[in-house]
């Protein structure tokens, strides 16, 4: 009995049949067979049974817009690493502009750069050819820190093929000077390069390939093996490349052999890269095997008698971060211990610990954070620890305590080289303790814990705290405090203390430098929080507030050279413009909103003057962030995925591409921990294409 018998039936017997297909067809059972289907018009219903797969057509989205673009050469389209990301999704998310390409755009490292001098009569040919190589030194210090943005911008948006090698697009640091488009090369010999600049930019550079790899794709062990390039300069792209991997979860299928093999050639990079990333793969599993490999990498691990090896710093600071991913929120008793000393690990006789020390105490208080993860109160096992009033103390300050259990032996002579007496140095062990705090305590809303973190509130305390300090004292109150959390001005406004808001007592010697300075950093650590509380949302009224903040930056900033602003200095004003930025889009990851595209626009155009390297890898971490996975994902404001921005948008960022005193860089990508797929795609059931559909959604 089909559609045609009906129509051969008399009227009155076939309404009401219809009438029953029709009441059939709006609420159907999902085991009906498929002639049930036909009859009742829902074809659709027998293809979601059969799995059917997006038509890998090249077409492009709605033929009623012209938006593809301009048909570039084929050799062009491959090089930048972002040809993947142009597909029939993202034409339908944003079908009215071309924001997609433009953010391609602003993200590409791959092409010569332009570098335009005017030769004014009185420099001769000698001084105008150096000139121009400043210029581009300049330029590619954006260069540098594009592949941090673009790895966000391009996640998870490509099936390897398991033949060929992942194409790694090229960082090029030439630049192309009109109106004749000569070459300008850095490596003329008419200017000092930095010795090693290029190191951690293609360390980037190899995490942003590798995070194009889909989760769901098909990567074995041998396949990781054949990507490892032949040429030794392009070993610190394969060490990214393993990061990345992990990130995506793909680095547990590499066999132990390789890994041993990898860490045995002592090449810094590549271990930094595998550690982070086989954690980052084991995310919370407390698995022994890599909690061993990660053990030889930290002394304080090991048995007081054992060898001592010679780790680099840099490898410490990650395996340390590794033990805090490996036991994220399991609250391990021992590594809690450690983690807990090594905040405030002195540094040694023989000149070792000496360098860096702030990444590695930052290091150990993230990783005692995760450990402890959201636990607040209820460490169980580990009152004798007194983990907060010791975190407080290395916050504050005051008589370092004795070392207790197996540490003794280690610390027993101190340092020929730094005096530090018997005291805590607060500038190096305050950061780490603060965000260990704010982690063990995240969303506890522990009004105790959090006014310990209260900024002081007379003039003469808070002349002894570093501002930085205050905007990450501010962030970790307020996360402590999260249901306190409004989206608007006057909350924001309620961090900063009483005596900076109240008339000013002339009698009083008040510094107005310190003051300007405080609230500032004091502003931006509430932005921040902000910006955690509403991940992800694209909240308006959290946007319009943080919106409101930045122009008040700008504003300030556009002052910059007047005597109003030189008291507050262009570094600061634009380290607390870049945390509102990044704070703007992780409300807004994924949408691909407008105005914050248009800031990072603006500031992509900034070179030059005091925009450094970290200022550029914050604003195009704000812009990758903003168009997260081509607008496929956005960020989860779990507890974990806090701790990974935590660690991702540390807000010291690093002055030159070499610096890794205050933060070890390749922690800036375990942002992607964070991210999670939000997106509905209406197929069409004839064509298998994506197309608009209207939805209903019904929030429980």
């Amino acid at each position: 009995f089909t559609l045609k018998d009906l129509e051969s039936v008399p009227f009155g017997v076939a309404l009401p049949i219809r009438e029953a297909i029709y009441k059939c067809r709006e609420q159907p059972s999902s085991d009906w067979p498929e002639e049930v289907c036909l009859l009742i018009g829902r074809q659709d219903l027998t293809k979601q049974a059969h799995k059917m797969t997006l038509a890998k057509s090249k077409a492009s989205v709605g033929s009623g817009f012209s938006l593809v673009p301009p048909s570039s050469t084929e050799v062009d389209e491959e090089e930048d690493g972002m040809s993947d990301i142009i597909h029939e999704v993202t034409g339908l998310i944003w079908s009215q502009d071309l924001r997609v390409q433009e953010v391609r755009r602003l993200l590409q490292s791959s092409r010569p750069v332009r570098v335009s001098v005017v030769q004014l009569p009185e420099v001769s040919d000698h001084e105008y050819i150096e000139e121009k190589e400043n210029k581009l030194l300049q330029l590619c210090q954006r260069t540098m820190a594009l592949p941090v943005g673009r790895g966000l911008f391009t996640l998870f948006s490509y099936h390897p093929v398991p033949t060929e090698p992942l194409p790694v697009p090229k960082l090029n640091l030439t630049g192309r000077a009109p109106p004749r488009n000569t070459m300008v090369d850095l490596n003329s010999g008419n200017i000092d390069v930095p010795p090693n600049m290029t190191n951690w930019p293609s360390f980037h550079n190899g995490v942003a390939a590798g995070l194009k790899i889909t989760p769901a794709s098909q990567v074995d062990s041998a396949w990781i093996a054949y990507n490892k390039p032949k040429s030794p300069e392009l070993a610190n792209e394969y060490a990214g490349f393993l990061m990345a991997l992990g990130l995506n979860g793909h680095l547990t299928k590499l066999a132990t052999l390789n890994i041993h093999d990898y860490l045995t050639k002592g090449h810094e990079m590549t271990s930094i890269g595998l550690l982070l990333g086989v954690s980052s793969a084991k995310l919370g599993t407390m698995d022994m095997s890599i909690t061993r490999l990660l053990s030889i990498h930290i002394p304080a691990l090991l048995p007081p008698t054992s060898t001592e090896l010679d780790v680099p710093h840099n490898v410490q600071v990650a395996a340390v971060i590794g033990i805090g991913l490996v036991y994220q929120g399991t609250g391990h008793r021992h590594n809690a211990e450690v983690l807990l000393s090594e905040i405030g690990r002195p540094p040694g006789p023989e000149m070792e610990y000496c360098t860096d020390r702030e990444s590695y105490s930052l290091a150990a208080g993230l990783a005692l954070g995760m450990v402890c993860l959201g636990h607040g109160s209820n460490l169980i096992g580990m009152t004798d620890l007194n983990v907060p009033e010791q975190l407080y103390q290395y916050m504050v300050g005051g008589h370092r305590r004795a070392q207790a259990g197996a540490n003794r032996e280690r610390h027993k002579s101190p340092s020929y080289q730094i005096k530090e007496g018997d005291t805590i140095n607060v500038d190096v062990t305050c950061p780490g303790a603060t965000l260990a705090l704010a982690m063990i305590y995240l969303k506890t809303n522990n009004r105790s814990i959090a006014d310990w973190l209260k900024p002081p509130d007379t003039w003469f305390l808070l002349d002894f705290i570093k501002p930085e300090f205050l905007l990450l004292r501010t962030l970790a109150r307020c996360i402590i405090m999260w249901d306190e959390i409004l989206p608007n001005t006057d909350w924001v406004k309620s961090n900063i203390p009483q005596i900076m808001r109240g008339n000013f007592d002339p009698s009083e010697d008040i510094n107005m430098d310190t003051m300007a300075q405080a609230q500032d950093y004091i502003t931006a650590g509430a932005c921040m929080a902000l910006g955690l509380r509403f991940a992800g949302s694209a909240n308006s009224d959290a946007f319009d507030c943080l919106y409101e903040f930045a122009r008040t930056f700008m504003k300030m900033m556009s002052f910059a050279g007047t005597a109003t602003v030189g008291a507050m200095g262009y570094y600061n004003l634009q380290t607390c413009l870049s945390m509102i930025l990044l704070a703007m889009s992780m409300v807004m990851a994924g949408t691909g909103n407008l105005k914050v595209l248009q800031l990072c626009r603006f500031f992509h155009k900034r070179t030059g003057g005091e925009m450094n390297y970290g200022f550029h890898m914050a604003h195009h971490m704000a812009l990758g962030l903003l168009f997260l996975g081509g607008g496929r994902y956005t960020l989860s404001s779990s507890n974990s995925a806090i701790a990974a921005l935590l660690c991702a948008l540390y807000p010291h960022f690093p002055a030159h591409s070499t610096d890794n005193r205050y933060h070890l860089q390749a922690l800036r990508h375990l942002a992607v921990l964070a991210a999670e797929p939000r997106l509905l795609v209406p197929v069409d059931v004839d064509s298998l294409k994506p197309c608009y559909a209207l939805l209903e959604v019904t929030y429980k």
